[in-house]
């Protein structure tokens, strides 16, 4: 397994101890110097209702991870692993400037073979290429924004699977459905509806402390921007949640992400 596939958990569940402290570390680390101590860090976790038992065990599991790594300064602490910046990167432009096609943007279609002896690339191309948003037209061809061609390049890059992999940037798609019957069949709308719906049903009962309201706002929203592709409106039903989810955590982020820097800048001095 890469490196980044292992700094980029796909798998902690937002709301855990461990996303909350990936969506921490993502937000303030780098802002930060790359280096904070380790009291600093366990009572910032405390501010989000994290116990200090499970908050030493998940740092623990975030540096097997390779995401932090032990560094004593003047005291006892955590630097921000070097490798993990791209994936922070990468992420900050998905959860703070998601974008949404309309009809007139391109797409990129994917084709690939991987042979069955690598069952398992194979495995990980499939649902790594899901969870950046791309839909299933069939076994090996998937489709995605065109705007996201430069994630798929860097995961087949990332997984070697390059040479066995072609590209083709696309205009509108011509099937014998509707735009919105061919998106039914190529992304799972339903799953994506019971995302936005879980992420309304989260910032309806976020605390009232700025810190720890939008850091739990972040790591709610954090999975929304990757799963889904941000489909035209041609392509979706007339009452689908997206736009309700992106207006409120505008909203939110505006209000909040200024108080919620000061408390974590004052915690670390």
């Amino acid at each position: 397994m890469s490196t980044d596939a292992v700094l980029d958990d796909i798998d902690a569940r937002p709301g855990s101890t461990a996303s909350l402290l990936r969506t921490l570390i993502g937000l303030y680390l780098r802002r930060l110097g790359g280096w904070i101590p380790a009291s600093a860090l366990v009572s910032l976790a405390g501010d989000l209702g994290i116990a200090q038992p499970q908050a030493r065990t998940a740092i623990t599991r975030l540096k097997q991870k390779a995401l932090l790594l032990s560094e004593r300064r003047d005291t006892a602490g955590y630097a921000l692993n070097p490798a993990a910046v791209r994936m922070l990167e990468t992420g900050d432009r998905r959860i703070f400037e998601m974008r949404q096609m309309t009809d007139a943007d391109g797409w990129c279609l994917v084709s690939f073979s991987v042979p069955e002896s690598a069952r398992n690339v194979r495995h990980q191309l499939r649902r790594r290429l899901q969870w950046i948003g791309a839909g299933n037209v069939s076994p090996a061809l998937w489709i995605c924004p065109g705007h996201l061609q430069g994630e798929v390049e860097a995961i087949l890059d990332d997984l070697d699977v390059r040479r066995g992999a072609t590209l083709f940037p696309a205009g509108s798609p011509i099937t014998d459905a509707t735009p919105a019957e061919a998106a039914a069949r190529w992304w799972d709308l339903d799953a994506l509806r019971a995302e936005h719906e879980a992420f309304q049903t989260s910032v309806s009962s976020l605390p009232t402390e700025p810190f720890a309201a939008y850091v739990r706002l972040i790591d709610a929203w954090r999975v929304l921007p990757y799963v889904d592709p941000g489909l035209p409106p041609s392509m979706l039903p007339a009452d689908w949640p997206g736009s309700r989810s992106f207006a409120e955590f505008a909203r939110l982020q505006s209000t909040l992400a200024a108080p919620a820097w000061q408390h974590a800048e004052a915690a670390t001095r």
